[in-house]
């Protein structure tokens, strides 16, 4: 591991003025927000987990309040104030929108202890073009690429690449804002649907036509205070819609972790990609407490940075949350108290165990979500529902028997889901998550997660069936 300018504590220190147990706010309502909340739930030392708006999925979970309070730039006050008379002391901000729009800046100015980076740092994630500067600033390696902002700029500026072609909104698109086209025609499409139908709002005024990168995609996420940094174990993100990477972009449709890297290659990632960003991010005085995520490409000439994110990713959090061992080190209510405190801990992550999340969308997403449709499968907490007893005998077993005989269990975790009428429905493009993890291999893991997600239906459910295919062909 690589570390910046920083030193790691080998034993966590409780922020001044806070002791066990804690109270500690998480910011948002989609599925890696209740990873998050779950998480920090089970805790004993935390006393309370206020999601903030939260969801119905996450208002069964023991010690956890949600509370329906907007996180729009124009509430931060009143989100601030709720948060001082509950007497939180850590926030934990999970979407990219408060981010950019500052709410780490108004909270820590009001006192709080905050995991997020501030308004200035989050422009990595907010703005497209502003990454890619700050990229070929701190002399990383990433694809030529050209800021553009019509159609005419757009093809003219695609004589310079061979197809592919990548168009990537500049600004914030909840994850489909990138663009890969085959044909200059398709390209064009694209460009006429940012730049004059405006599909984007304001996320698509400007945008990047950048080189294809081909090569083995990587999430690599890391825990910074600004000026060093510990890296999480890397995962593989499933953009598209469709099996065999076809179809739209998303927000992610599933992914795994940890993915085993050939010898060397973290250590190249981390001193030729990480560090430098770090050393840069430090240079400009950006305050940076929170989570880096950067996109990769594994190219012949080596890592190259996609985009970053300001936050952890969705999914990517759902399957780091089972990977730190918290029984050998700071668990992650000791982690994220930590790196907003300006701290490194070191931390202890599983070496064997393998996690695999799927993510079940609604009919019609990503362009026009259903939103309604009943979920079967479901207990009226929102957890898978047990098993039939005839058909445990039979062969069908349950979370309970598969983790009594080998350590393996399988979750939901809640993206887009509400109560109505005792019962849940769809309510957004991602509606759910079915998680499953094993102390033996991947391929269990995954098997385990496709067996459990096939007992939660609706209508038009949407789920891809080769997630983590690419990496078990590797391992085979």
């Amino acid at each position: 591991m690589v570390i910046v300018c920083a030193m790691t504590v080998d034993k966590v220190t409780t922020p001044k003025d806070s002791k066990w147990p804690r109270r500690v706010m998480v910011v948002g309502s989609g599925g890696r927000e209740h990873a998050i909340v779950r998480q920090l739930a089970m805790n004993p030392k935390v006393a309370r987990v206020y999601a903030v708006p939260g969801s119905d999925g996450m208002s069964g979970i023991e010690k956890v309040e949600c509370v329906s309070l907007s996180i729009a730039s124009s509430a931060f006050n009143e989100l601030l104030n709720f948060a001082s008379d509950a007497n939180v002391e850590l926030i934990v901000i999970g979407p990219e929108q408060p981010l950019a729009d500052g709410l780490a800046d108004v909270a820590r100015a009001r006192g709080f202890l905050v995991f997020a980076p501030s308004k200035e740092a989050a422009k990595l994630e907010a703005s497209k073009i502003h990454a890619k500067e700050l990229m070929r600033a701190a002399g990383v390696l990433t694809a030529r690429s050209f800021v553009v902002s019509s159609v005419k700029e757009t093809l003219d500026a695609a004589r310079s690449f061979k197809p592919p072609y990548v168009l990537k909104a500049d600004g914030l698109a909840a994850g489909k804002g990138v663009f890969i086209e085959k044909t200059l025609e398709g390209l064009e499409e694209s460009a006429r649907f940012l730049f004059e139908e405006k599909g984007l709002g304001d996320a698509g005024t400007q945008a990047l036509l950048e080189e294809f990168s081909p090569g083995i995609e990587l999430s690599h996420l890391v825990l910074t205070n600004g000026q060093g940094f510990i890296s999480m174990p890397a995962a593989r993100d499933h953009k598209r819609l469709l099996d065999g990477d076809e179809g739209p972009n998303t927000g992610g449709m599933g992914v795994v972790a940890p993915v085993p890297m050939e010898p060397g290659l973290l250590d190249r990632i981390e001193r030729d990609v990480i560090a430098p960003v770090i050393l840069e991010i430090e240079r400009r005085g950006l305050l940076y407490r929170g989570v880096l995520y950067f996109g990769l490409m594994l190219t012949d000439e080596g890592p190259s940075v996609l985009e970053f994110n300001t936050r952890f990713g969705d999914p990517e959090a759902q399957v780091l949350m089972s990977l730190l061992n918290e029984a050998e080190g700071p668990d992650w209510l000791e982690t994220l108290a930590a790196i907003a405190d300006g701290q490194l801990p070191r931390l202890k992550w599983h070496e064997d165990r393998s996690v695999a999340c799927l993510v079940l969308a609604a009919e019609g997403y990503p362009d026009a979500p259903v939103k309604g449709s009943v979920i079967e499968g479901l207990d009226e907490d929102g957890a898978l529902a047990p098993v039939p007893a005839p058909e445990v005998a039979a062969g069908a077993a349950s979370n309970e028997v598969l983790a009594a005989r080998s350590g393996e269990s399988t979750y939901v975790i809640h993206a887009g889901t509400r109560r109505k009428d005792g019962r849940f429905v769809t309510n957004g493009g991602r509606v759910m998550n079915v998680l499953a993890v094993s102390d033996r291999d991947m391929k269990t893991a995954i098997e385990l997660a496709y067996a459990s997600a096939a007992r939660v239906s609706w209508k038009g459910l949407q789920v891809r069936k080769d997630i983590g295919r690419s990496l078990l062909d590797r391992l085979s």
